[in-house]
C-alpha cells in the first residue's frame, strides 16, 4: 500500500472524507471472534476503511446487502491452475463467481514442461485479474530424479524469481526423501526460501514419526496430503497447518473434517489442489469445500475461517481473509449460512460477479512461448509390446477417489513371451517421453481400471508430464500417443485402430484457450465415451485418475518413462514379481 492510498483510507475511517462505497444492511461474520454483526461496510480504494459512525460523509456509492450475510473471499490455499485445463483467466472466471478472491497456486505442471518460461507465462497471465493469484515457485522439477522433465530447476533458477511481489515462496515440496537425507540439492532450495523470507510448502503422504519431525525441521510449514484425521493430528501437534483438499480426484473433505475441533481448526485450511473445470461448474470450488464441512457438522463460522482469515495467516496474507480495516475489500454477500452460496462477490471493492455469473471479461496472454511441447522420438506399435519372463507379474492396482496405487500381484496370460490380455481386470500402461525426444516409454501393467478394447491417453501425466496411455491393445496405444503428437497434447481415447473423441490442449499440453464451458462439454463427452466405448469402471475419472498414476513421490507404486517404481523402496522395480 502506498502512501497516498493509506491517508485516503484513514480520512474516510475518521469521517474526513467520503467512502467510494458502503455497504449497508449486511450480517458481517467476525472471523476473529467467531461472531456475526450488523453493521454498515464502508470502503476507500479497494480496502476496507471501517464500520463507519455518526455523521459520516455520504459515500459515493451504497450498495443495499438487503440483509444477507458478508464473508471474507475465499482463499484457496494450494492449487495447480493448470489441472482445470484452464488458461489462467479463464479459471479465474470460474472460480470468482463461486467467491474465490485469492488463490495460492504452484505452477509446477507447466513448469516441469516449460521451466522457467513456464512460470513467466502463469506470472503474466494472472496479471491485473479479479482474482489475486499468488505463486509458489516450483521445488521439484523434475519431482524426482526417477523421470525425464522438460526441464530442470535448481536453488539459483528459483531465485531469480523470488523478488517477483506475488511469489510467496518454495512450492510443494514432494521430494520428502531428499529432505531426510539431507540430499545437497533439496537442501540448497529450502536454504534458498530460508534466507529470502519465504513460505516452503510440504506434500509428506504417509510420512510419520521422527521422518516427520526431520521434514518440518527443513521449515515445511504446510501439508495438503493427509488422509485420516490421525493424519492431521499428527502434523498439527507439530505446529504444521493441514490443507483439506477436495479436488475433482482427491477427495479428503469427508474424512479429514473429522479430525477437526475447537483446539485446532485455526490450523485446518482448504485447498482443491487439482479442480477440472466441469467439477467447478457443477460442485463449485472453495465454497464447496465450506458447504461440504458445514454438511460434515462443522460450525459455519469455524468453516468460513478456514476459508479464509486461517489461509491468511498461515501465508502471512495480513492485508486479507477478514473483514476488517485495512484490509483487502473482498468479499462474499450470501443468504444461507447453513448452504453458503455467493449471490455477489467483490475483489477490491468492485462487483466481479453477481448470481454466479462473472461481471469481467478473461483477457488471455500470447502462448507461443509455451505451445509445441511434445516431441516424441517413435511411438510405434511393436514399442508398446510387453515382453515378460515369467507369469507372475506386479500390477499397479487403482482405487477411485484415491492418489494411491496398492502394489497387486497376478499371474497373467503369455503368448511368445508377450502379454495378451484375457479376462482380468488387467490392462498396460505406458509412459512416453515427450520433451526432448528421448525415445523412453517406461511399460507396466494396472488392475481395477476396467478398459476393454481400446486405449486411452493424454498428455497430462504427474508431474512430469509426459504421455501416459493405458491399453489392451499396442496398436490402438500407439495410434492414441501419435494423435496427442499432431495435437500438440490433450486427452484421446481410440477403438479399433480409429481415434473416437480427443481434446486439444495446445498450452504446453495442459490447458486450452477455450472457455470453460466449452472444456467442460468437451471434457465431459470424453469421459463418458471413455465409460461406453472402452468399458471404465463409471466409478473413476478415467483420465484425472489415470494422470495422477505417475506420479513417483505417493505410494505405492507408479509408472515414469524409466520404469516401474516402488514408491515405499524408492527403487525401480521389474513388472516380474519376485
Amino acid at each position: 500500500m502506498n502512501r497516498e492510498r493509506l491517508k485516503n483510507i484513514i480520512d474516510v475511517a475518521m469521517g474526513r472524507s467520503p467512502a467510494d462505497l458502503c455497504v449497508k444492511n449486511c450480517k458481517v461474520v467476525d472471523v476473529f471472534n467467531k461472531e456475526i454483526f450488523s453493521s454498515d461496510v464502508y470502503i476507500k480504494d479497494g480496502y476496507f476503511a471501517g464500520f463507519g459512525g455518526e455523521n459520516f460523509p455520504t459515500p459515493r456509492e451504497v450498495y443495499d446487502a438487503g440483509g444477507k450475510y458478508m464473508a471474507p473471499g475465499f482463499i484457496d490455499s494450494h492449487v495447480h491452475i493448470e489441472s482445470s485445463h484452464l488458461a489462467p483467466a479463464e479459471f479465474a472466471r470460474l472460480v470468482v463467481p463461486h467467491g474465490t478472491t485469492t488463490v495460492i497456486a504452484d505452477p509446477h505442471e507447466i513448469a516441469n514442461v516449460c521451466g522457467l518460461d513456464g512460470i513467466d507465462y502463469m506470472l503474466e497471465a494472472t496479471e491485473n485479474l479479479p482474482l489475486s493469484v499468488l505463486i509458489q515457485m516450483p521445488s521439484c522439477v523434475p519431482c524426482t530424479p526417477f523421470e525425464n522433465a522438460g526441464a530442470v530447476l535448481k536453488a539459483d533458477d528459483l531465485v531469480t524469481r523470488f523478488g517477483h511481489p506475488r511469489v510467496l515462496g518454495l512450492g510443494e515440496l514432494m521430494n520428502y526423501v531428499g529432505v531426510e537425507n539431507c540430499d545437497e540439492e533439496v537442501i540448497d532450495k529450502i536454504m534458498a526460501a530460508r534466507n529470502a523470507g519465504k513460505i516452503i510448502d510440504g506434500h509428506s503422504p504417509g510420512v510419520g514419526g521422527s521422518r516427520l519431525d526431520a521434514y518440518i525441521c527443513a521449515g515445511i510449514m504446510n501439508d495438503h496430503e493427509c488422509a485420516v484425521p490421525g493424519d492431521l493430528r499428527d502434523r498439527v501437534l507439530r505446529g504444521m497447518y493441514v490443507l483439506i483438499r477436495q479436488g475433482t480426484a482427491a477427495q479428503d473433505l469427508a474424512s479429514l473434517v473429522k479430525g477437526v475441533d475447537d483446539k485446532n481448526s485455526r490450523w485446518c485450511l482448504f485447498c482443491t489442489d487439482d479442480r477440472q473445470a466441469e467439477s467447478i461448474l457443477r460442485e463449485g470450488h472453495i465454497d464447496n469445500n465450506v458447504r461440504m464441512a458445514i454438511h460434515e457438522g462443522l460450525d459455519p463460522i469455524t468453516a468460513i475461517s478456514m476459508a479464509t482469515i486461517n489461509a491468511a495467516v498461515a501465508f502471512r496474507l495480513d492485508d486479507r481473509g477478514a473483514i476488517a480495516p485495512g484490509r483487502r475489500a473482498d468479499f462474499i454477500l450470501f443468504n444461507d449460512l447453513s448452504d453458503i452460496r455467493a449471490d455477489e462477490v467483490f475483489t477490491l471493492g468492485q462487483c466481479s460477479a453477481s448470481q454466479g455469473r462473472p461481471r469481467f471479461v478473461a483477457m488471455h496472454t500470447d502462448v507461443q512461448k509455451v505451445s509445441g511441447m511434445v516431441k516424441v522420438k517413435d511411438a510405434s506399435p511393436e514399442r508398446f509390446a510387453l515382453r515378460l519372463k515369467s507369469d507372475r507379474v506386479r500390477t499397479m492396482r487403482v482405487s477411485p477417489g484415491s492418489l494411491v496405487t496398492e502394489i497387486g500381484h497376478a499371474s497373467v496370460k503369455l503368448e511368445d513371451g508377450l502379454w495378451v490380455r484375457d479376462d482380468q481386470d488387467i490392462v498396460k500402461i505406458a509412459v512416453v517421453e515427450r520433451h526432448k525426444g528421448t525415445g523412453n516409454i517406461g511399460l507396466g501393467l494396472i488392475e481395477g481400471f476396467g478398459l476393454v478394447g481400446g486405449a486411452i491417453a493424454l498428455s497430462i501425466a504427474h508431474d512430469s508430464h509426459n504421455i501416459i496411455v493405458a491399453g489392451d491393445s499396442d496398436t490402438d496405444m500407439s495410434v492414441a500417443v501419435n494423435e496427442l503428437v499432431r495435437l500438440g497434447g490433450g486427452m484421446t481415447i481410440v477403438k479399433n485402430g480409429q481415434v473416437v473423441d480427443s481434446v486439444q490442449h495446445e498450452i504446453a499440453g495442459l490447458m486450452t484457450d477455450l472457455t470453460g464451458e466449452e472444456v467442460a462439454e468437451k471434457v465431459g463427452r470424453i469421459v463418458n465415451l471413455a465409460h461406453s466405448e472402452l468399458g471404465i469402471h463409471e466409478a473413476f475419472d478415467p483420465f484425472m485418475s489415470l494422470c495422477f498414476v505417475s506420479l513417483p513421490v505417493i505410494p505405492d507404486i507408479k509408472i515414469t518413462d524409466m520404469g516401474l517404481f516402488d514408491v515405499g523402496a524408492y527403487k525401480f522395480v521389474s513388472v516380474e514379481d519376485d
